[in-house]
């Protein structure tokens, strides 16, 4: 069974899928711990109801960002995690982590890249407005939302369709097509 850790800074509802595909076996691992970094963060009310452990680290408790990636590093190590799983984390990784876990972090994205890079890309899609939208898997490189694509799925945005609607449908996406390329990973590394 390979280990993962899944990192984020909000509701985890990405989170849950993963750890839900990996109980159902479409995973060929477990989530061993998740790691989140804003204190009232919904995500380890979560991560309590489905019985995994959450770590929760406030970049402001640490000198550096080089301590704070330290910490996190150290947790990867010692629970012996093989590939890192950003979901909804509103972070900017460093290239210290991305070299310490060099390809084998990757990231969901709720655009299809390169289209609408950053943390609005729905509404950012929804405003500009295109037709088709979708979601994109990708390897965690320096330049934001810029890594090789893993997997990707667009969608039609519906005529008249509001941002709730849209941000539904995206997120009903995302929850299938994050485990699916987690364990075509999984099956590289």
């Amino acid at each position: 069974m390979r280990k993962l850790a899944v990192f984020a800074s909000g509701s985890g509802s990405n989170f849950e899928a993963i750890v839900k595909a990996c109980k159902k076996k479409l995973i060929n691992g477990e989530v061993v711990f998740v790691l989140y970094d804003r204190k009232n963060a919904f995500v380890s009310e979560r991560a309590k109801r489905l019985g995994i452990k959450s770590i929760y680290l406030n970049p402001n408790d640490f000198s550096s960002k080089d301590a704070y990636e330290d910490e996190i590093i150290y947790h990867l190590t010692i629970n012996k995690i093989e590939l890192v799983c950003l979901a909804g984390y509103m972070r900017i990784i460093s290239m210290k982590l991305i070299l310490a876990y060099l390809d084998r972090i990757i990231n969901i994205h709720p655009s299809l890249l390169p289209a609408f890079k950053g943390k609005d890309a729905i509404a950012d899609a929804y405003n500009y407005p295109v037709k088709i939208t979708g979601v994109s898997v990708h390897h965690v490189v320096l330049e934001v939302d810029g890594g090789k694509i893993i997997a990707q799925k667009a969608l039609i945005i519906k005529k008249d369709e509001s941002l709730e609607s849209l941000t539904k449908r995206i997120h009903r996406i995302e929850h299938q097509l994050y485990p699916l390329a987690i364990n075509k990973i999984l099956e590289e590394i």
